[in-house]
C-alpha cells in the first residue's frame, strides 16, 4: 500500500505556514517544537520532496511547498466538511456556518439574518465575522469562512458569486443645504464638497462609479472611517455624501437634520451578493442561505 501523508502532518504544515515560526506553530498545535519539526521532516520524506529551505534558525517555503500548502488546505477543508456531514446525517443548514460580511452591510442586515436562521433552522449555528472584502475573501479561500456577504462587482478569483439584490445610493445632505445647488449636475458642485469612506471600504469605489464621481476635485481628501462618522460630518455641515439605501432604511439618519434624495446619476446602486468556494460540498446549504439573505435584502433595500 502506498505511503500517504497523515491529516495531522498536513495540519502541522498549515500551522507552520500560518505562523511562519516553529515555536509559535507548535504552541498553536499544543505540541513541542521538536515534535512539529520531526512531523514536517517525515512529511517531506513521505512526499520525497523539499517543502522548506532551512538555514540555521530560519526557513522559507519552497515554491513546491507553497503548492502543497494550498492542496493541504483543500484536503483539510474536505475532511472537516466530511466530519460535519456525518455528524449531522447529511442534513443541510445544520451545525456551524461561518458567514463573513463587510462593514457597510453587516450592521444593517445581519440581525435579521440571524433571527430568520433561528426561526427556520434551529440546528444551525451561525457564526459571524465582520471584515473588509479582501480579508473576508482571503479567509473564504483558505476555508476559514463558508460564505461572504459583500458588494459586487469585486475581484473574487475562482470563487463562485451570486448577486442577491441591489442597494441604491442616495445623496445625503443637511436640510439647510437644499438651496446650494446639489440638485444640479455634479460638475457644478463645489470642489471638495463630497465626503466618502476610506479607500479600503469598497463602498467608496462603488459610490464613485455608480454616482459618476470621476472628477476627483469634488471629493474631499479627508475620508471617514465608518458610515456613522460620515453621518456626523455631514450633519455638521462639512459637506454632502452618498449612502446606501439599506443604511438609511435602518435608521442611520434618525436623530439628525439630514435628508436623502435621489442622485442626478441614473442607476446609482451597488449589487449585493455572496461568494463561496465552488469546490465545497455544502452547496445546498449555501444556496439556502443565499435565498434567506435575499429575502432580508428585499426588505432592507426597498425604496421608501
Amino acid at each position: 500500500m502506498k505511503r500517504l501523508p497523515s491529516i495531522k502532518q498536513l495540519q502541522y504544515l498549515l500551522a507552520l505556514h500560518e505562523h511562519q515560526h516553529f515555536g509559535r506553530a507548535a504552541d498553536a498545535c499544543y505540541i513541542g517544537q521538536s515534535t512539529l519539526s520531526a512531523a514536517i521532516a517525515n512529511l517531506e520524506e513521505t512526499m520525497n520532496a523539499q517543502l522548506l529551505e532551512r538555514d540555521h534558525k530560519t526557513f522559507i517555503f519552497t515554491p513546491l511547498g507553497e503548492d502543497v500548502v494550498r492542496q493541504a488546505r483543500y484536503i483539510i477543508e474536505q475532511c472537516e466538511e466530511l466530519t460535519d456531514f456525518a455528524r449531522h446525517q447529511g442534513k443541510p443548514m445544520t451545525g456551524p456556518f461561518r458567514l463573513g460580511c463587510i462593514p457597510t452591510i453587516a450592521p444593517f442586515v445581519l440581525s435579521e439574518v440571524m433571527a430568520l436562521c433561528r426561526e427556520r433552522y434551529p440546528d444551525l449555528q451561525l457564526l459571524l465575522r465582520e471584515d473588509t472584502s479582501d480579508n473576508s475573501l482571503h479567509a473564504l479561500a483558505e476555508g476559514r469562512l463558508d460564505m461572504v456577504l459583500l458588494a459586487l462587482p469585486y475581484e473574487t478569483g475562482a470563487l463562485h458569486t451570486e448577486v442577491l439584490g441591489q442597494d441604491s445610493f442616495k445623496l445625503v445632505l443637511h436640510k439647510d443645504w437644499l438651496d446650494r445647488g446639489f440638485q444640479n449636475d455634479i460638475s457644478q458642485w463645489p470642489d471638495e464638497s463630497i465626503f466618502l469612506l476610506e479607500r479600503e471600504h469598497c463602498l467608496t469605489n462603488h459610490a464613485v462609479k455608480a454616482c459618476e464621481l470621476e472628477d476627483s476635485r469634488k471629493v474631499n481628501p479627508f475620508f471617514a472611517t465608518s458610515l456613522h462618522t460620515l453621518t456626523q460630518m455631514v450633519n455638521n455641515k462639512l459637506g454632502v455624501t452618498f449612502m446606501p439605501q439599506m443604511a438609511i432604511n435602518s435608521g442611520l439618519l434618525d436623530g439628525t437634520e439630514l435628508i436623502s434624495q435621489a442622485p442626478s446619476a441614473a442607476g446609482a446602486y451597488r449589487d449585493i451578493g455572496v461568494a463561496w468556494r465552488p469546490t465545497s460540498t455544502k452547496a445546498r446549504s449555501y444556496r439556502m442561505m443565499a435565498t434567506l439573505i435575499a429575502e432580508v435584502l428585499q426588505q432592507k433595500c426597498a425604496e421608501h
